[in-house]
């Protein structure tokens, strides 16, 4: 059985199987599987909670997750995934390779975030959402200028968001719609609408694309 880094500091190394997924035996089809150098469960306050993480988890080499996080069921991390605290991630959700979500973000069910995507803070992701690699979102737009609440983006249920795209703060992705790869998205893009460019201009889908993502 695999052996963790111990988030605590002691140099001895614990088996977090039974702490965090409820693992009672070695033949429980339920449990996790987890590589090597995976962290769980780092303390960023006094009396924060260990993370909580449902059946048929994979967790690949190098993934980190603080306390203060609650995960369903079939949930999957590339490498080098970090998820910090407060977040909520719903079933069968994918987080790709050296993806970061900052905390303080609710993600739905049957999502697939690929590899090098960046998520902040106060950010909301629906179900069936498909984002590409290297998408950034952003919360802050007067960055050290002006006193701004941060606010992360809202990405409505079935949306798809392409490669390289980059998305100002606060900014509303609505149901259905398509970001094309590459695309800077400076407005609210209406459901069922594709933006396209850079600054990204808004247009109708067609109808052959007004679908939900099937995840």
């Amino acid at each position: 059985m695999a052996l963790f880094k111990n988030p605590w500091g002691s140099s001895e190394k614990v088996n977090f199987k039974n702490m965090f997924f409820g693992v009672d035996s070695e033949d429980n089809i339920d449990k996790p599987k987890v590589h090597e150098n995976v962290t769980l469960g780092v303390s960023y306050k006094f009396r924060s909670k260990p993370p909580l993480i449902g059946k048929n988890a994979l967790l690949r080499s190098n993934t980190v997750i603080y306390n203060d996080v609650e995960i369903g069921n079939d949930f999957q991390t590339g490498h080098g995934v970090l998820v910090r605290e407060k977040t909520t991630i719903g079933d069968k959700v994918l987080l790709g390779t050296n993806s970061v979500i900052e905390g303080h973000t609710k993600i739905g069910n049957n999502i697939s975030i690929q590899s090098n995507v960046y998520i902040p803070k106060n950010t909301l992701i629906e179900d069936h959402v498909f984002i590409g690699p290297c998408a950034c979102f952003t919360n802050d737009r007067y960055p050290l200028r002006a006193d701004y609440k941060l606010k992360g983006p809202i990405i409505r249920k079935g949306a798809s968001v392409g490669a390289n795209s980059t998305f100002l703060s606060g900014i509303e992705v609505g149901e259905g719609a398509m970001i094309a790869a590459g695309a800077i998205v400076t407005r609210d893009v209406p459901p069922f609408y594709l933006a396209i460019g850079a600054p990204a201009k808004m247009k109708p889908l067609p109808k052959h694309f007004k679908t939900l993502n099937k995840i």
